[in-house]
């Protein structure tokens, strides 16, 4: 059974740091295409950055490009967000997701909120 588990989510001020966790279990993420969605509160689920698996590739949201970065650790199956200089627009739930081919499993998410 596929599990996605986010960690690491919390109040920051602006202005902040934080690094969020996914670690994966019943799939190896070095296998599939790593991704971190976000909801903000009455909006829908939006794109945040991604780590293609087969050539090592990055993306980001404009919104967040300069300040976040995903990354992993494949000995412990775990994809990072850092996000740096976070801004109250950042304030969501963010989610993990693992993409393939033929699947895509997402996470629980892990909440965000930013004060001023």
């Amino acid at each position: 059974q596929v599990q996605l588990v986010e960690s690491g989510g919390g109040l920051v001020q602006t202005g902040g740091s934080l690094r969020l966790s996914c670690t994966a279990s019943g799939l190896t993420i070095n296998q599939y295409t790593m991704g971190w969605f976000r909801q903000p509160p009455g909006k829908d689920r939006e794109f945040v950055a991604a780590h293609i698996h087969k050539d090592g590739s990055t993306y980001y949201a404009d919104s967040v490009k300069g300040r976040c970065t995903i990354s992993r650790d494949i000995a412990k199956n775990t994809v990072y967000l850092q996000m740096n200089n976070l801004k109250l627009e950042d304030a969501a739930v963010y989610y993990c997701t693992a993409i393939s081919t033929s699947d895509q499993y997402w996470g629980q998410g892990t909440q965000v909120p930013v004060s001023s």
